[in-house]
């Protein structure tokens, strides 16, 4: 009968790096643990926090860092080492703990041992009251049992869309009796999603394919998101006595939409006050930026010497609206106070983000004139509209002069 070595390895890919060679070695943080019962009679755990390294290869290969504690896993049915390829090393985060069956006494087919798992518990005390002590430099061989990986350990959604969530398992021999759950859990609110079974066939809920089970593939597809679809997804599988699951994060994201009350190009006379609106709407989460800025058109378009635009100080807000799809909407406005000056400046609003990654930008360039030259063009206006109406009727009177006179019989 083969014996499980007591130890689970976590793998947190942080960031995805390509790589054309496989990793050799993990450096790896070993966190054991020393349970007791204290003064009360009630347990306690005590994490201790050991240097440790992960290293493939065979068995009796001189370890890496023979300062460290070494779990050499050697060639079995699951390859490790290959699921982790196109990954650089310093982008693992690689956590070793122990892992306790609960007193359950199990037959491991993969190990050499035919049958299946008991739920009978061996006599004495549970394993993780006598965990084996680890020597600090101690080579301990292993093989892997049961891999679970995703690739989507955290996942940014708009709205009404369907992602699914990456979860593969394998093991490490076939027709074993596997249970795949899915949970959504949220502020304190947890919800099973899924659930199947391979030994009854029996499956609860729906998302993940069961043809896909069949070889592994435990993704869940979700229905089409809205804002109660944020939180945590966890799948987990468990073939008796090996449990493990993984948290993926689900977030909604909406960009809003930026709009101004104005066109491209604002007209105001000399001394006149327009408000002017830049709104951002139906944006999720809540968590949005609005600026105003003035800058010479001419300068925004120069990447060497150009000045900095000059932000507004004088900008009020509205109150934040809260629509009924839950997503937000919110309004910055000023009032602009033309004058000569300002002519042929350009105002631009800018609206950041999370869901977005770059600020969007709206402009108009503001115009002013004297009041003296909108009074004359309006004279000058109705002069020629005047001059146009005295020629029209002019032009009808010589028609009908020229016309031949009819002379009486």
């Amino acid at each position: 009968m083969g014996v499980f070595q007591k130890v689970v390895i976590y793998f947190y890919v942080i960031g995805v790096v390509r790589s054309v060679q496989q990793i050799p070695w993990l450096s790896c943080q070993f966190i054991d643990e020393h349970v007791s019962n204290n003064s009360e009679g009630y347990t306690e755990t005590q994490l201790i926090h050991r240097e440790a390294m992960v290293q493939f290869g065979l068995k009796g290969d001189a370890p890496v860092n023979p300062h460290a504690i070494t779990f050499l896993i050697t060639v079995s049915k699951l390859d490790l080492q290959r699921s982790i390829e196109g990954v650089e090393a310093e982008e693992l985060e690689c956590e070793v703990r122990r892992y306790s069956t609960e007193g359950i006494h199990v037959r491991w087919p993969a190990l050499g041992a035919e049958g299946h798992p008991s739920d009978q518990p061996p006599p004495g005390q549970q394993d993780y009251r006598s965990w084996t002590p680890i020597a600090d430099q101690e080579v301990l061989t292993t093989t892997v049992a049961m891999l679970l990986k995703t690739e989507t350990p955290s996942v940014k959604v708009r709205l009404r869309s369907q992602p699914k969530l990456h979860c593969q398992f394998s093991i490490d021999h076939r027709g074993p009796n596997v249970t795949v759950e899915w949970h959504w859990q949220s502020r304190g609110e947890r919800r099973m999603l899924f659930r199947y079974n391979s030994r009854s066939g029996e499956i609860h809920g729906s998302g993940v394919g069961k043809k896909a089970l069949a070889g592994g593939d435990a993704s869940y597809t979700l229905p089409f998101t809205k804002m109660s679809s944020e939180g945590s997804y966890i799948c987990s599988v468990s073939v008796n006595p090996l449990f493990t699951n993984m948290e993926l994060n689900l977030h909604v994201e909406e960009p809003p939409r930026v709009s101004l009350n104005v066109g491209p190009t604002l007209v105001l006379e000399d001394g006149k006050e327009q408000k002017v609106v830049c709104t951002a709407e139906n944006y999720y989460p809540l968590d949005v930026e609005i600026l105003w800025h003035e800058q010479n058109p001419a300068a925004s378009g120069q990447r060497v010497g150009a000045p900095l635009p000059k932000e507004l100080k004088n900008i009020l807000f509205s109150s934040h609206k809260h629509n009924q799809d839950q997503t937000y909407s919110l309004s910055a406005f000023f009032y602009l106070k033309a004058s000569l000056a300002l002519s042929g400046k350009q105002f631009s609003c800018s609206v950041s983000h999370p869901s977005l990654r770059m600020p969007i930008k709206k402009s108009f360039i503001l115009q002013v004139e004297e009041p003296s030259s909108l009074m004359f063009n309006l004279a000058v206006g109705v002069v020629l509209i005047s001059l146009s109406g005295v020629l029209i009727i002019m032009l009808l009177y010589l028609n009908s002069a020229r016309r031949p006179s009819k002379k009486p019989y």
